[in-house]
């Protein structure tokens, strides 16, 4: 099995001085870029906004890729090869692979790293991921080997993942990491102003070869409306655009380029089945019965996606008309509440992030009238960010609109939920042993079509329990200037590509 491989339009002077720039095109040696969120903190293991793992995955490296058609390619890791029983795992590192202070990139390292990850105190959020390592050898400065419980088909997939990103052994020690940015990645990261602007510089040392800039600028700018202000007057370059309201624009612009790829991430009502009345089960199905989802999506996102099931991967992907309640039945809601012992309602609270994703309020503000209908009185919360995310991995909600990332695995997207052992349980609030069967049974299964019939099990039994009620699939979107060359969107939002972005004269 080895492999090689808010809407308001500001002045261009207002622009300017919010982005600390002139209001002449950008030289061509630093790239310009900007976002509407910022990322909230610098540690690659832990942190699960989307928006930390946009600028994290360009600064630290994991050992492994996924390309734009979710293959495994090289990262620092050149080559991997697993032993016949499929519980030894042995990675090749890339002799030339340096942290950015020059530093080469060891087993040590990556012993290391993932022995941090796997540290419950750690909080890292992909720990689950990585539960069948019993223990790793470094023979050598350049090899590391993986000894696993079991056969484990999607650790590889997991490894490609920031939050597997490969830190120094050294930083490890010290504690340091997360307090600066120290990764063997394209860009280091030279200064981060929060929520105003980062400014990265190429490593020179990156094993990957030369970047195409030879820095990046990301101011950011809250109001979307502003960054495409900003694109009109060449101020910006690149911009990552969340905001379907604001993306839908960018064709009707002829100097611009909207890159529009379908992802992997879901939106999703996570209700919380620890907290009365979402205990009962025929409360959560009335709650999944009561919803249009094809509404939600055509308000909140101008359509700008689809209704899925909680398998996003196309491969493995049920058609959701076969799924529990997919199509909305009100009446069956009122009768599941009336047999729960709600039949007048009940009132409960619904928390969202303001900005990330920017289509939340009106996610909540569509499901608030749905479910007004079966008697549900929805108080909506908007909170910024950080806050929203200390909330909801507290498990701190009646119910979250949340937009949760995806990955080219079932198991690695959904284990941290769904496994006994998840490391996000108290997220989920709510497990059962058909599940966490069924998530171990993908788990060990490396037969393509056994495995789509262990997940299509899993997906229909996870719907019909209805602790999360699953809404629509949307898209990446990035905008650029015309003269911008080489970026590659990804089914899993990842800007990595910006490695090799160059800017033609």
């Amino acid at each position: 099995m080895a492999r090689h491989l808010t809407r308001t339009l500001l002045s261009g002077i207002t622009l300017a001085a919010m982005l600390g720039i002139a209001t002449v095109s950008s030289h061509a040696a630093t790239l310009h870029m900007a976002w509407s969120q910022d990322a909230t903190g610098l540690d690659p293991h832990k942190q699960t906004a989307f928006s930390s793992l946009r600028l994290l995955e360009l600064i630290y490296e994991p050992l492994v890729r996924v390309d734009a058609s979710l293959q495994i390619i090289p990262a620092i890791a050149t080559s991997w090869e697993f032993s016949k029983d499929g519980k030894e795992l042995t990675f090749k590192l890339d002799p030339k692979a340096k942290f950015q202070d020059g530093a080469a990139v060891t087993s040590a390292d990556v012993k290391a790293s993932f022995e941090r990850i796997l540290d419950e105190k750690t909080g890292a959020a992909a720990r689950a991921n990585f539960l069948s390592i019993a223990s790793i050898d470094t023979p050598d400065a350049a090899t590391v080997v993986f000894h696993l419980s079991q056969p484990d088909a999607p650790i590889l997939t997991a490894m490609s993942d920031v939050n597997a990103a490969i830190v120094p052994a050294g930083e490890i020690k010290a504690g340091s990491i997360g307090t600066k940015a120290l990764g063997s990645g394209p860009f280091k990261l030279d200064k981060w102003d929060p929520n105003a602007k980062e400014v990265l510089s190429a490593n020179k040392d990156w094993a990957g070869g030369a970047t195409g800039v030879d820095g990046i600028e990301i101011s950011v700018l809250p109001d979307e409306a502003a960054i495409l202000a900003a694109m009109r007057t060449k101020q910006i370059d690149f911009a990552l655009l969340n905001d379907p309201l604001v993306a839908t624009l960018v064709p009707k612009e002829s100097s611009l380029q909207l890159n529009r790829v379908p992802v992997l991430a879901y939106h999703v009502l996570q209700l919380n089945p620890s907290r009365k009345p979402m205990t009962e089960l025929k409360v959560r199905q009335a709650i999944s019965c009561a919803i249009d989802r094809q509404e939600v999506l055509d308000t909140a996102s101008l359509g700008e996606g689809k209704v899925t099931g909680p398998l996003t991967i196309p491969a493995l992907a049920t058609d959701p008309s076969q799924l529990f309640c997919y199509k909305r039945d009100v009446e069956k809601a009122k009768k599941l509440m009336q047999e729960a012992g709600y039949a007048d309602g009940f009132s409960a609270t619904v928390i969202g992030a303001t900005g990330e994703p920017p289509t939340a309020a009106a996610e909540a503000q569509v499901i608030q009238s749905q479910l007004a209908e079966i008697g549900v009185k929805l108080d909506i919360k908007m909170m910024e960010l950080n806050v929203y995310v200390d909330a909801w991995l507290k498990g701190d909600f009646d119910m979250a609109i949340a937009l949760n990332g995806g990955r080219a695995d079932p198991y690695t997207m959904y284990n941290r939920y769904w496994t006994k052992a998840g490391n996000l349980q108290k997220v989920a609030n709510y497990i059962d042993d058909t599940l966490d069967s069924q998530m171990q049974q993908g788990r060990a299964e490396t037969d393509p079509a056994k495995r789509k019939a262990i997940f299509a099990a899993f997906e229909k039994h996870l719907t019909e329990m209805s602790p999360w009620i699953w809404l629509y699939t949307s898209y990446s979107y990035t905008a650029q200037q015309k003269n911008i060359a080489g970026f590659v969107p990804t089914p899993i939002g990842t800007l990595f590509s910006l490695s090799k972005v160059t800017i033609q004269q």
